[in-house]
């Protein structure tokens, strides 16, 4: 998308009051403790083992890094991730 497009959409966003990660494709991420995360918005996963979690977001990658992992719920949008959580990151495009 255009900077002008993002632009109208942060703009409208804060104007209406609405959710960020609604309006504007960006991820929900929700932690408790080191214990468990439920990430929604992500557009696939890209590399999954018992030690780290890498998914597809609309702009970059999320990569999540820790020991013990299980995959509880996965659905096309939407997953919960148990195990010990040492680390999320957000990857840019740039990045790569």
């Amino acid at each position: 998308m255009s900077r002008m497009t993002n632009r109208i959409k942060k703009w409208v966003t804060e104007q209406m009051q609405l959710p960020a990660d609604v309006t504007m494709d960006l991820p929900r991420i929700t932690m408790i403790g080191q214990l468990h995360i439920y990430i929604e918005n992500h557009r696939g996963v890209l590399q999954f083992s018992n030690k780290e979690l890498r998914l597809l977001l609309k702009e970059g990658q999320l990569l999540v890094t820790g020991d013990q992992f299980v995959l509880k719920t996965i659905l096309p949008e939407e997953l919960l991730l148990e195990g010990r959580i040492d680390k999320v990151m957000f990857i840019n495009e740039e990045e790569k």
